[in-house]
């Protein structure tokens, strides 16, 4: 836990203004996020929702509460077994199997496992239980095996969405049936249709509606009072707004402190939406940019303002993760090499820079500050973070240069520590990989190779090409080239010293065209030894949605320009 007492904030849907988290428990937190409906892969605007829910969790935990984190599963609803009956499949294997594919979409995005993961079918006994109690209270009513509740016996009904009760939309996820007392009221249990699944009931064969198993699991896994509910703010109305009118008919005493919903997610700023045709999964997304890449992308934006998906901002938080891996993996080497080459380090008196001790102080401070002010990452990403890579580069180069022991051995102890720092701070944000630098920098290579539609054998060839042509003073043609390979994102790059070169993902300039993960156009980058910082983004104000830099300009083979 943080050693400093940090006043945490959060914005609180239901009363629309920021507060200061208080749990009901002293240090325990428990919290309840909605799950996803599994009938196909989860999009972009799913990864949006639960890594802004990860990171609220893997910031709880960093303060050093004790977190019961749970998210559900909607595995039987009207859109699973349409889709069990397109493609001839069993409604529950169909939704087990795209449990399993949310599960490894998680999993690549770097989002801890819940506490608990429950399923609709598998908590049926707790759904009647309640229904069973809100009728018993009088706040529901059947008709011919169907449960409806009755909005009219919830005077409150509308307090967190703002809507009065005249200004409801019935057949929102359900249809409109004349036979209830009130348009707005909606269904706890459906009667059982031919060919559909079933269970059992007091009311005779059916299944839960849609609302009332949030409530149900919600009130057996973490009790009818408990401290945060979460999900997209397209669940304002009318899900969580039948959520609070059905668990306060069951229990009166149901309260839950902090409502939490994060922004819908554009395309080319027009919503996301399959009639558009700008739909996109997460696989879809993660086929050819680096998981890491998509959470930054999303990190890099308030949980609560609309976040613009593009390829150019993908291909930007792109660069950015592989910069930052690059640097951590210099790092590494440089601190082993120079721990191996010398009994300075080990035995030396030494002490971290002002200048380092100075960056370490503001990164953690700014983690601690800007994240209890309604988890605002976009500062801590485009700043604080920014500053620090620089300045690690900076010892780098002091490492790699001819200077006296003591300032190596300086250099040495900042960037460890400054290293150190880095990672803790990534760790927090869920932008920490459990595999190597070397590893992760490889998998972005091989995604860059993908959308280029290169092998690495083409890029080598052409690396062979354009040293041949540069030792026949081709100049043009060697501009050539490597235009060519940064028009298709790879960046190639001279080796001080040496005759040899490299090469590495780099962002493309991309022309108006509709936002398909799989054809971004052309670009350009700039060339260095050391990797270069992707440059700074605007920072937003509270809430914002976040600007994009444009891409650096391509270096060119002659005349040669120096890296500055």
């Amino acid at each position: 836990m943080a050693n400093e007492k940090v006043e945490f904030q959060v914005y609180n849907s239901m009363t629309r203004q920021k507060e200061v988290f208080i749990p009901k428990e002293p240090g325990k937190v428990k919290m309840y996020v909605c799950g996803v409906t599994s009938y196909d892969y989860s999009h972009i605007g799913h990864a949006r929702a639960y890594v802004a829910f990860d990171l609220l969790y893997r910031y709880l935990k960093y303060l050093g509460y004790e977190v019961v984190y749970v998210r559900n599963f909607t595995d039987v609803d009207d859109k699973i077994i349409r889709r069990a009956n397109e493609l001839g499949e069993d409604p529950t294997a169909l939704s087990g199997r795209y449990c399993q594919e949310f599960l490894k979409d998680m999993d690549d995005l770097q989002c801890l496992q819940p506490t608990h993961q429950p399923r609709v079918t598998e908590h049926m006994e707790q759904i009647k239980e309640m229904i069973a109690k809100i009728m018993a209270n009088g706040c529901a009513y059947t008709i011919n095996g169907d449960v409806y509740f009755s909005v009219d016996s919830f005077p409150e009904y509308g307090r967190l969405s703002g809507r009065k009760l005249e200004d409801n939309r019935a057949g929102e996820r359900v249809e409109v049936d004349s036979r209830k007392k009130n348009p707005a009221d909606f269904a706890l249990w459906k009667s059982a249709k031919p060919g559909e699944p079933s269970w059992e009931s007091p009311w005779g064969p059916g299944r839960p509606g849609w609302h009332i198993e949030c409530s149900a699991m919600s009130a057996h896994y973490l009790t009818h009072s408990f401290d945060i509910h979460g999900g997209g703010m397209d669940l304002t109305f009318p899900h969580h707004e039948n959520e609070i009118a059905q668990s306060c008919a069951a229990c009166r005493e149901s309260n839950i402190s902090y409502w939490m919903h994060n922004g819908f997610v554009n395309i080319d700023d027009e919503k996301m939406s399959k009639s558009l045709g700008n739909f996109f999964t997460i696989r879809e997304v993660t086929r050819l940019y680096h998981p890491l890449a998509l959470r930054y992308f999303l990190l890099g934006n308030h949980y609560r303002s609309p976040v613009n998906y593009s390829i150019s901002q993908i291909e930007i938080a792109s660069e950015s993760v592989f910069y930052i891996y690059q640097t951590l993996l210099d790092s590494e080497e440089a601190l082993s090499a120079f721990q191996q080459g010398t009994e300075t380090a080990k035995n030396a008196k030494g002490r971290v820079t002002p200048q380092a001790q100075e960056c370490i102080n503001k990164l953690r401070n700014e983690l601690k500050t800007k994240l209890s002010d309604d988890l605002h990452t976009p500062t801590i990403l485009n700043a604080a973070l920014q500053e620090a890579l620089k300045l690690m580069n900076s010892c780098l180069t002091i490492l790699k240069k001819k200077q006296q022991k003591q300032q190596h051995l300086s250099a040495s102890l900042s960037l460890t520590e400054l290293l150190k720092e880095v990672k803790a701070v990534l760790d927090v944000l869920g932008l920490l990989a459990g595999s190597t630098c070397a590893e992760v920098l490889q998998q972005f290579k091989e995604r860059a190779l993908k959308r280029a539609e290169l092998t690495e054998e083409d890029v080598l060839h052409a690396i062979e090409e354009r040293a041949l042509a540069r030792k026949n003073k081709d100049f043009a043609r060697s501009d050539q080239i490597r235009t060519d390979l940064a028009a298709k994102g790879i960046s190639l790059m001279d080796i001080t010293g040496t005759t040899e070169t490299a090469w590495r993902p780099c962002v493309r300039s991309i022309q108006e065209q509709p936002a398909a993960p799989a054809q971004p156009k052309k670009s350009a980058a700039a060339v260095q030894e050391q990797p270069v910082a992707p440059s700074q983004q605007k920072q937003p104000s509270a809430a914002p949605q976040q600007e994009q830099p444009p891409a650096a300009p391509a270096q060119q083979d002659h005349p040669t320009v120096p890296p500055q």
